[in-house]
């Protein structure tokens, strides 16, 4: 994910608002104010740290989650070597920073190992893989599914293993890095894909199609896009010995016919929305870096149209 200037803006600021109040629990400091203004000026002070922490969580919460990690070992293990032993022979308590650093970092240590390396939540946020997956879904993701990657720019730390026709992956956009999508895959390596009058051809053999029946594409409000309830044809395809539904629309569509052969270390992804999906059809292939996990399950569905929780869908497996 892309680090903005904004957001290391931001950072730069939470570091120094850290360490100020830090030096604000000074022995110094507290001897030569009252201590009323003494907690005053310190609460006030990780008020505003705390503001900051959010914002950056909401902008980036895998950089945001290594450094409040990083953060909270490191002040942890500086008190420890350097100040703990003469802070407590003259009697004094842990500084407010402190305290929190080693109240707060085997937490954050543990949620930042089971979310940078074994499993990432995600919200689905429209309906692009309709009818198997549904706008709400919140998905599971197994983060090492495709190799061990490092929070911080993805960084590939060792291979586990390769992506196969037709599992649903997370990744981040090859357009807009710091945006993050959820398709099908359905092109490897080398593989040469077709799409011709709604119907797919991998290396010129068909994906069958067979005919379930008209159904509704139903689309949650988005920003300044209304409610949508589109009519669709529910298709099963066979995807290369994969059987899974898709929908296709009665008429027109976004996306015209294409011919393309996938590059080296690339992947062709598609939504089974096929009319409706924003995908490698429009944008073009995604590099092998980008990929981040496979989805697995869902653990928890809310139909933002209805208003309500789909316990049904709750536990379903996403294939």
């Amino acid at each position: 994910m892309v680090i903005t200037q904004a957001y290391l803006a931001l950072l730069i600021l939470a570091v120094g608002l850290t360490l100020l109040i830090w030096a604000m629990d000074s022995y110094w400091l507290e001897k030569h104010t009252s201590p009323g203004a003494f907690k005053r000026m310190r609460n006030v002070g990780a008020f505003f740290l705390l503001l900051i922490i959010l914002y950056l969580c909401y902008l980036n919460f895998p950089v945001t989650l290594t450094a409040l990690t990083a953060a909270t070992g490191i002040i942890a293990l500086v008190d420890w070597l350097f100040f703990r032993r003469r802070r407590k022979a003259q009697g004094r308590s842990h500084p407010l920073i402190v305290d929190n650093a080693y109240s707060f970092f085997g937490v954050l240590l543990l949620v930042w190992v089971v979310r940078s390396f074994l499993i990432q939540p995600y919200r689905v946020p429209t309906g692009s893989l309709q009818p198997t997956v549904l706008p709400g879904d919140f998905i599971a993701v197994n983060q090492y599914a495709y190799g061990l990657h490092f929070p911080v720019g993805n960084i590939k730390l060792f291979n586990v293993g390769e992506p196969k026709r037709g599992q649903i992956i997370l990744f981040f956009s090859p357009v807009q890095p710091q945006m993050v999508f959820v398709k099908r895959v359905v092109g490897l390596p080398g593989d040469r894909i077709e799409y011709r009058n709604k119907v797919l051809y991998i290396n010129g053999k068909e994906m069958k199609q067979k005919p379930i029946g008209t159904t509704l594409d139903n689309e949650p409000a988005i920003g300044n896009n209304p409610e949508e309830h589109i009519p669709v044809m529910e298709m099963e395809e066979n995807l290369d010995g994969l059987k899974h539904k898709i929908f296709v629309a009665l008429s027109g569509g976004m996306i015209g016919d294409i011919d393309v052969v996938v590059p080296p270390g690339h992947y062709f992804m598609m939504g089974d929305n096929r009319d409706n999906s924003d995908d490698s059809r429009i944008w073009g292939f995604v590099p092998e870096k980008y990929l981040i996990g496979k989805a697995f399950g869902i653990f928890m569905s809310w139909d933002s149209i209805k208003h309500k929780i789909r316990w049904d869908r709750i536990g379903m497996r996403v294939e």
